[in-house]
């Protein structure tokens, strides 16, 4: 299994890079927010030879506007990864099954050259999901051992710990077979 992170804000943008295979940034959240260290993150993960990726944090209501806003913010260049994080707001809120899928659909309209992920935990993917519609892979939240998520459904990411930070892997042999899944 490739090795990677995931990063926003509260990260530096001088991230060690050292065994990483990829890279997801937070780009956006909402219809308002922007990671201002998006572009240096990103462009540290692609000076270390990192697949990239961009995140949206996923709010309830306004789907066309926020997918627009999401791919006209974010830093994204040709065969870079996207992904929606769905999970609870600050506010204790989040977004429905059909929020969800239609704001992966639209930024797949919107983006069509690029792979859209789902990013939920796995007390959301268990309870909440009614649809199991990740988009074109499903990117899982289980802190357990590495690429060992405990759910039944296909993933492509498991995210297996946040401490010091949100570490990764991805189900693919090699960064060729994730290159060549990430540009088809």
């Amino acid at each position: 299994m490739l090795r990677g992170i995931d990063v926003s804000s509260h990260q530096s943008s001088d991230f060690s890079t050292e065994g990483l295979s990829f890279v997801f940034v937070k780009a956006t959240e909402g219809r308002s927010y922007i990671n201002p260290k998006q572009s240096a993150q990103a462009s540290r993960a692609r000076n270390a030879g990192c697949v990239v990726g961009f995140y949206h944090f996923l709010w309830p209501g306004n789907l066309t506007a926020q997918a627009e806003y999401f791919v006209e913010k974010c830093a994204s260049k040709k065969d870079d990864l996207l992904a929606v994080d769905w999970e609870n707001t600050s506010e204790g809120t989040h977004a429905s099954n059909a929020e969800k899928d239609r704001f992966i659909r639209e930024v797949k309209r919107l983006r069509p050259g690029h792979r859209v992920l789902l990013y939920c935990n796995r007390a959301f993917w268990l309870n909440h999901d009614t649809t199991s519609y990740a988009g074109d892979g499903l990117w899982i939240a289980d802190y357990v051992t590495a690429g060992k998520p405990r759910i039944k459904a296909r993933w492509r990411i498991h995210q297996y710990t946040d401490r010091p930070l949100d570490k990764n892997v991805a189900d693919f042999g090699s960064e060729a077979a994730l290159r060549d899944w990430a540009t088809s």
